[in-house]
């Protein structure tokens, strides 16, 4: 079971990238935990497949799988990164990504090599999040009142002074607030139109960048009132420039790199 694959990275959020176009692979979560494994596999915050589209007008059709095996309704670095690899593949400067999340249509800016995906809404709704109970998605009952909602995968953003509550990521990622867990943000205004952020990713732990968690993030930011609706977010791997435009849909630009390709033999992994 010899199977291409490419490594890749959006701000220092790393993917393999399978492709399942010319046939489907022999994935299993336990499979895709071993290759995301840092030692023992190729190592990943995510590991991506492409397969043909399902939906008109899509080019590929993108899951996200999390190094624990779990899969993500959606992921920002990762899809600027499918995006890139379209255009160099296929010469596609605008692909559309079908993905669990819905289409994500995608720019690719040929002089500068920055990469635009569109989001799409944000779900502000409890039960789209989804939350556990009903409550006020702009402050949720848990200490340091964060503000949560969907870009596809849950995100709780605490709005904060310093990231000292980044220890207990994990302990908020599984907290019963939230049935599916949750992506928990951590965000320092600098200045309306620019954040700090930091955030432990559901399934993989802190990241050096989130981009779905730097989209909540701004979102959450403007619905409170401390930012405006185009921010840049500083993030441990680099910035992402995010508007929530007047459509509602929230565009997010940033670098997309490729790392290296290789091959890989699946039956060496648990299956």
């Amino acid at each position: 079971m010899l199977t291409a694959f490419h490594k890749m990275h959006g701000l220092g959020n790393d993917f393999v990238i399978l492709d399942e176009r010319p046939a489907p692979l022999p994935l299993t979560p336990a499979r895709v935990a071993a290759l995301a494994h840092r030692r023992r596999g190729i190592g990943c915050d995510q590991l991506v497949t492409l397969a043909p589209p399902t939906l008109p007008g899509a080019d590929v059709f993108v899951r996200f799988f999390n190094p624990d095996g779990s899969e993500a309704g959606a992921c920002g670095n990762a899809s600027r990164c499918v995006a890139d690899l379209l255009h160099r593949q296929q010469g596609l400067a605008a692909p559309v990504l079908q993905t669990r999340a819905g289409l994500l249509p995608a720019t690719v800016d040929t002089a500068t090599g920055l990469v635009t995906v569109d989001m799409g809404e944000p779900r502000l709704d409890w039960q789209a999040v989804p939350l556990a109970k009903a409550v006020d998605t702009l402050s949720l009952p848990l200490p340091g009142a964060p503000a949560a909602l969907s870009m596809g995968n849950p995100h709780a953003t605490f709005f904060v002074e310093d990231f000292s509550l980044l220890d207990q990521g994990a302990a908020l990622e599984h907290d019963p607030l939230f049935p599916e867990r949750a992506n928990i943000g951590l965000a320092i205004m600098l200045a309306p139109d620019r954040m700090r952020l930091k955030v432990h990713e559901r399934g993989a732990g802190v990241t050096e960048a989130c981009g779905s968690g730097a989209c909540a993030a701004v979102v959450n930011a403007a619905r409170r009132g401390l930012g405006a609706r185009l921010c840049t977010v500083e993030l441990d791997g680099g910035v992402l420039r995010i508007e929530w435009a007047a459509n509602n849909h929230v565009l997010m630009t940033g670098t997309a790199t490729a790392s290296f390709e290789g091959v890989v033999d699946l039956a060496a992994y648990a299956s």
